[in-house]
């Protein structure tokens, strides 16, 4: 439970700092399309009795540059993009289990989550990569502010948006190959998307939406670990749950205050 509540609490802090971005950025289910990849790696490795991490890193990280290209060479349509690559993947995915091991606790356990089952090596991970995304997001937050609203006037500044779309795309996937074994495949894009969002209603500065998106992940992954324990219901849902429940009294809050 320390493990999970550890790693757990570490991957919600990422996802929500990158969610600000992306939401920003109409790109916020890339998440749900890197998900779709890593299940479908993390099945061929499964099949290929090879370690799950070390293939589904690798590929959900040239996925995700992948599709960043494809979005801003303009040749294929973001979207589109992400709905092609995540259905393939999802498909191959589905054959691989059906002619292998068919569907058993471990695949349950990463399309649906199973926060119990993070190791002692996810949450080094997990400790890994929030260190080295909190340190990345204060140096070179200018940059991110810049490159997230504008990207023209950024390269026109000298800023090289190029590295901060490739930084961010990579520290998305290895956010999302990690928060699988706690959210699952199907349900990781909502701690990219809800905290962000429900943050907006009420803040308009783009420094107060992160902390507030920060914060609103955080104790709303508490939240639902608590919820799962107190009604045995699944760790990852009762986390979309909270985020559910927190979203909208952030949405009445908004109308008391337009009213």
């Amino acid at each position: 439970m320390i493990r999970a509540l550890t790693a757990g609490s570490l991957i919600s802090l990422c996802a929500a700092l990158l969610g600000v971005s992306l939401v920003l950025r109409r790109c916020s289910m890339i998440g749900d399309g890197l998900s779709h990849v890593g299940f479908g790696a993390l099945a061929v490795a499964s099949a290929l009795h090879v370690a799950p991490l070390a293939v589904a890193i690798p590929v959900v990280g040239g996925v995700a540059f992948l599709l960043l290209r494809l979005s801003e060479s303009g040749k294929i349509a973001g979207d589109a993009s992400i709905a092609l690559v995540s259905t393939s993947s999802l498909a191959l995915g589905a054959i691989v289990i059906s002619k292998t091991s068919g569907m058993n606790v471990d695949v349950y356990n990463y399309m649906f989550g199973s926060i119990l089952s993070i190791s002692e090596y996810d949450m080094y991970l997990c400790v890994a990569l929030s260190a080295v995304l909190l340190t990345l997001f204060v140096f070179c937050y200018d940059g991110i502010f810049a490159v997230t609203f504008d990207q023209t006037f950024a390269r026109a500044c000298g800023l090289k948006a190029g590295v901060y779309n490739v930084v961010t795309a990579l520290l998305t996937a290895l956010t999302i190959t990690l928060g699988m074994r706690m959210m699952g495949a199907l349900l990781i894009t909502s701690l990219i998307i809800f905290p962000p969002l429900t943050s907006m209603l009420v803040c308009k500065k783009f420094k107060t939406v992160v902390l507030c998106s920060a914060l609103v992940s955080v104790a709303c992954f508490l939240a639902g670990v608590v919820l799962s324990c107190l009604f045995d219901t699944p760790a990852g849902a009762s986390v979309v749950a909270a985020n559910l429940a927190v979203f909208v009294v952030f949405s009445v809050l908004r109308a008391c205050q337009i009213t």
